[in-house]
């Protein structure tokens, strides 16, 4: 870091930590279980303690093989970190799967699995209470926890906090002279200690000072020290007086954009969200969050993004609570908000177009594309999948903070539906299912409270489709029948039959055969009196699955050969063929051997005709075993050969050669 200067006594006891024996417990004696080694360093916002503990990783990095995760607990607002969120940041950095709707103890005993036996640093950033680090503390002693917080952090038994206060004057005058040259230093020494001890030696302090000596060649560091000292003492200290100072030389425009800024989720602001918030052009925007960085006002990041330091997040809530009127500070909201879904919506769309490139309909997706503004356009999916990815924190809690609101429930809700398409669009249902998982929950949110049973059902079918997905059937057999209750409220036959189905596939997994035939029954009676012919032959097959396995033949015939006759209606030729398979199989359990093999051959000749090689395959080495049974083992090779051939090389063959159901 280009700013981190001093410090090294600091640095030196805290390797000198690490390699104490014992460093579990301030007596030496061995900690009770084995656990990370952890490292906790302690200083009020702006005092360097981030950049410290980044020096240190740095240093000791060799020794640490297995690499470093970051984590950050509290974001820029104040807001603390779920410990369920930290957890999934750390096993992605691990680049481990995140199950969606798993429980913190899930995670957390995960994270512990994945670094036992490893030499890794976890950077555990402005943890704001004990309870968010216990649960991401790894089980080995090989591993680093290097952790910073405001205060002692009390409840964390044993551990010795490396408390920060001011640089020293050299390392905070060396500091200085980084942002606006010796020249100005060595004119007037004393005069720069002075300003270096007017600032407390704080090095968010020094940034803003000297960022604002350096926009101002030829003022002086001894008026600038004088002018620090004559501002009228406030509760924020050196801090709060150096932000005045900054502040109140912007032009108006540009201190009403900061005073905005608090309003960018998560602390995270590009220029499109600072143009939105400040209702100017993205170039000037662009302009205007520069001129901050060089100020010390906002931080460079990655990919365009600028992170608004927490130090001064307080401070620019109170200006915009004093300064700007509730209804502008809402109308500020509602434009980022809005500039939100319309980028989410370009991001979009550019997938869809790169996948149409070949499609149908390519060319009415590329006339989407050219209809975007040109200043919401991505040069290519790349550009945009990458703003995505990026800009996916500020993203969820900017759905998170508009769900919170409660003023702005149609914009979240758009909010919301344009970002769980866009991930759809980039990474696929099953890649995104972490993110969709919170996602759903938010929207459930604001339909409980406005009474949207239409979207509560939708909500909680998607919630339920996660749970049953990643095996927690009991968890979306509650939800499918929330679902239920909620489309019945709306009136709703498709989420009403829709869940009536989910309900009947819950039992289904749980192997309650019974429950899940008569649940299987009421969608389809549903489906049969709306006249839904493609539901009906579905479902006519789920039914008779469940009354094959629950050993219930008869029924299952009658179920299977409706089923048949439901997709020969639709010209559904594979369907059909899977139908008569399965009646093929029942027949062969019924014990009517002769039946099974004349249903057999002619559903190989429907799969034939539907191009379907591996239910080809799957039926001959069915008639070869029916054969078998009947004494016919010449004809049973022939058969099975033929298997053979149409398998080819298939690597899943071995599963259909070795035999049937």
């Amino acid at each position: 870091m280009a700013d981190f200067v001093g410090r090294r006594r600091e640095l030196k006891e805290l390797r000198e930590d690490i390699a104490r024996t014992g460093l579990d417990t301030l007596s030496g004696r061995k900690a009770k279980a084995p656990r990370a080694r952890l490292l906790l360093i302690a200083g009020r916002p702006g005092s360097g303690r981030t950049a410290l503990a980044e020096a240190l990783v740095r240093e000791v990095a060799a020794d640490y093989p297995d690499g470093l995760l970051r984590v950050r607990l509290t974001l820029p607002g104040g807001e603390a970190v779920t410990t369920e969120r930290a957890l999934r940041t750390l096993l992605e950095g691990l680049g481990l799967p995140t199950p969606p709707g798993a429980a913190e103890d899930e995670l957390s005993s995960a994270l512990r699995a994945a670094l036992a036996g490893k030499r890794a640093i976890l950077l555990v950033d402005d943890a704001a209470d004990p309870y968010q680090v216990d649960a991401l503390l790894p089980d080995t002693p090989e591993c680093l926890v290097v952790l910073t917080a405001e205060g002692p952090l009390t409840g964390i038994p044993d551990v010795r906090p490396c408390t920060l206060g001011g640089l020293d004057t050299p390392s905070a005058v060396g500091m200085l002279a980084r942002r606006i040259g010796d020249t100005r230093i060595t004119v007037d020494p004393t005069a720069a200690a002075a300003l270096a001890e007017e600032c407390g030696g704080m090095p968010a302090v020094l940034a803003l000072i000297g960022g604002w000596l350096a926009a101002r060649p030829k003022a002086s560091v001894s008026d600038t020290a004088k002018q620090l000292h004559d501002m009228p003492p406030g509760t924020d200290g050196p801090l709060g007086r150096a932000f005045r100072l900054v502040y109140e030389s912007l032009p108006q425009p540009a201190q009403r954009t900061l005073r905005l800024l608090p309003l960018a989720p998560a602390g995270i602001v590009d220029s499109h969200t600072a143009s939105a918030l400040a209702g100017c052009s993205v170039a000037a925007a662009q302009a205007t969050l520069e001129d901050f960085a060089a100020l010390g006002l906002v931080r460079h990041a990655p990919d365009g993004l600028f992170l608004l330091p927490g130090c001064l997040a307080p401070l620019l809530r109170s200006l915009l609570e004093t300064k700007e009127r509730p209804g502008e500070v809402q109308l500020a909201r509602a434009r980022m908000l809005e500039r939100t879904v319309r980028l989410l919506h370009s991001c979009r769309v550019m997938a869809e177009a790169d996948a149409a490139e070949e499609a149908p309909d390519a060319q009415e997706v590329r006339e989407v594309l050219e209809g975007l503004p040109r200043a919401l356009r991505f040069p290519d999916r790349r550009a945009a999948a990458t703003w995505l990815d990026t800009r996916l924190p500020g993203l969820t809690a900017a759905a998170t903070l508009a769900v919170a609101d409660g003023d702005l429930d149609t914009l979240a809700r758009r909010l919301v539906a344009a970002l769980v398409r866009a991930l759809a669009a980039h990474r696929g249902t099953a890649a995104a299912a972490p993110e969709l998982y919170g996602l759903h929950r938010l929207v459930l949110d604001v339909a409980e409270r406005r009474g949207l049973h239409r979207e509560q059902a939708a909500a909680l079918l998607n919630l339920a489709d996660l749970d049953a997905e990643t095996g927690r059937t009991q968890e979306a057999l509650e939800r499918y029948r929330a679902a239920l209750d909620a489309g019945r409220a709306a009136n709703d036959p498709y989420a009403t039959g829709r869940a009536m189905e989910s309900v009947g596939g819950a039992y289904q997994e749980l192997a309650d055969w019974h429950r899940a035939a008569d649940w299987f029954g009421r969608a389809l009676a549903q489906a049969l009196a709306r006249g839904e012919r493609a539901d009906e032959a579905r479902l006519y097959g789920r039914l008779g699955n469940a009354h094959t396995h629950a050993g219930r033949y008869g029924d299952a015939m009658r179920s299977w050969r409706a089923a048949a006759a439901g997709y020969r209606k639709l010209a559904d030729v594979p369907g059909q063929a899977r139908a008569l398979s399965e009646m093929a199989r029942i027949q062969e359990y019924a014990g009517r051997p002769e039946e099974s093999l004349h249903t057999c051959r002619e559903a190989i000749e429907l799969a034939r005709r539907a191009g379907d090689l591996r239910l080809q395959a799957a039926l001959q080495v069915r008639l070869a075993d029916t054969l078998d049974r009947l004494g016919d083992p010449a004809a049973a090779r022939l058969h099975r050969s033929a298997a053979d051939r149409l398998l080819g090389d298939d690597p899943a063959a071995c599963e259909i050669r070795s035999g049937s159901d």
